[in-house]
């Protein structure tokens, strides 16, 4: 270092800032907006399409929100609604302090949705 040079500090953030932490509740309003748009009047034979269509957009819509260095994963489930029982299970590996998880479910007479949102805080 040069005489009378000032140092240089460099910073390594290890956790978001209170304002660029993912919100599990707006998240959800996300979701559940989507989900109506997208499936309202819609029956089962579109599942396929209808699938990815709502991944596509809940992942760019949580995009929209600008939170440096989440990573998004989008789960969706559609299935045909005939009465029957539907369990869904995961388990996950992360920081509890930095990584969220949130799901919304969307039911009518002919077909169910469940999205979930993986948040995960890349460091």
């Amino acid at each position: 270092m040069k005489k009378g040079a000032a140092a240089t500090v460099i910073e390594y953030q290890i956790k978001p800032k209170h304002k660029e932490k993912f919100r599990p509740g707006k998240a959800k309003e996300i979701i559940k907006e989507v989900l109506e748009s997208k499936l309202k009047n819609q029956n089962y034979n579109e599942g396929p399409k209808l699938s990815r269509d709502i991944a596509d957009v809940v992942k760019g819509k949580l995009k929209e929100l600008g939170l440096p260095r989440y990573k998004f994963v989008v789960h969706v489930i559609i299935g045909q609604q005939k009465g029957q029982g539907v369990r869904v299970g995961s388990k996950n590996l992360w920081d509890l302090d930095t990584d969220y998880c949130t799901s919304e479910i969307y039911m009518s007479d002919d077909i169910f949705c469940l999205v979930t949102v993986y948040a995960v805080y890349y460091y």
